[in-house]
Parts: C-alpha cells; structure tokens; sequence
C-alpha cells in the first residue's frame, strides 16, 4: 500500500506533460532563459536537471510555469494544512477527525470527499475562464499584471520569492507525506520511529 502510494506520486509527474506537442522553434528555449526574468534566481540560475524544457515553444513552458506555480501554491497550503492537522486544529466536523492526517483523510465522509472534489473543480473551472482573458500572464489568476509588469524590480521579487517558496513547498510536503507513511510520525519530529 505505502509502495503504491509513493509510485503513484511520482506518477503524478504527467501533470507537466502538455497535452498536444507542437513543432518547437529551436530558439525560442534560449529566448526563454534570456527574456524571462521571473523564476531564474541564484544560486542555480535556470533550474532544469532533467532537460524537460530542450527544444520547446514559449506556449509549453508558459504552461509548465503555470504548472509550477500552481503546484506550488498548493504544497505551501498542504504544508500548512498538514501541521494545523497534526496541532489538533479541526475546523469541521466537530474536531472528531484523527490529528493524524492520513487517517484523517480515511475518517473522512463521503460527503467532504464531494465537497472538496467540487471545490477543486470550481477552481479549476474558474482559472480556465480566466486563461481566456485578453493579456494573461501564466500563474496570474488575480490580474496583477495589467497594473504591474515585470519591469518593476519589486514586483519580480516577489513573484521570485513566491515560486521559490512554492519549490521548497514541494520538496518539503513529499518529506512531510513520506515521513507519515513509512514512520507514522505525522508531526514536526523528522524520521523518527514511534
């Protein structure tokens, strides 16, 4: 079971695959990394071990940045979930769910598997209406660039400490997930057999 879980995790990996490969213009990567000044931060630059970004079009790595911010932005809430869990902190159904989260989650009714399945959905439904906006910016559901651009050296800070913390949040809830399923330590005591 644990072993499936983890596979299935790294499976989700197919969530950075775009759904339809165009021909790619073999300048455009190069492009990328000059022209974009958002997400490439020191010490590592641009960051691509796996080489998942040779030889794409501007429309696929915009998705891949909307991907990542995405997936960031929803790690940084499952990190903070997670340890509001894990204090006790139960704002519904009466505090009666287990601090453990994983068991949380099994104790969970079928009614708030539906609720939040619906909620995602309507997310989900509400980001692709707003995609279709004239001047949209990958990641930027709000707008915020139609006030700002990325020629204000505040604004790029910003938007570099969010998909920074959203990589660490990434890394840091597999950590997190993994040290609850394996060691059943659902708390802030890394590795620690109980």
């Amino acid at each position: 079971m644990k072993l499936a879980t983890v596979f299935a995790l790294f499976g989700s990996a197919a969530a950075f695959v775009p759904v339809q490969q165009q021909a790619a213009r073999s300048s455009s990567l190069s492009a990328w990394k000059d022209e974009t000044v958002v997400g490439i931060t020191a010490p590592v630059g641009f960051f691509d071990p796996l080489g998942l970004s040779k030889g794409k079009d501007d429309a696929t790595m915009s998705h891949y940045r909307e991907s990542e911010l995405k997936h960031g932005r929803v790690a940084m809430a499952a990190c903070l979930g997670w340890y509001l869990n894990a204090a006790g902190v139960h704002p519904a159904f009466n505090s009666e769910l287990s601090n453990n989260p994983l068991e949380a989650a099994q104790q969970l009714a079928p009614v708030g598997w539906i609720q939040f399945v619906l909620g995602c959905g309507a997310i989900e439904w509400l980001a692709e209406k707003i995609k279709e906006r004239p001047g949209y910016k990958a990641g930027d559901l709000l707008g915020a660039a139609y006030w700002v651009d990325d020629s204000d050296e505040g604004w790029v800070d910003y938007q570099n400490k969010e998909i920074n913390n959203g990589r660490l949040a990434m890394v840091a809830f597999m950590g997190i997930f993994v040290q609850d399923l394996f060691y059943g330590n659902y708390g802030d005591m890394i590795f620690i057999k109980q």
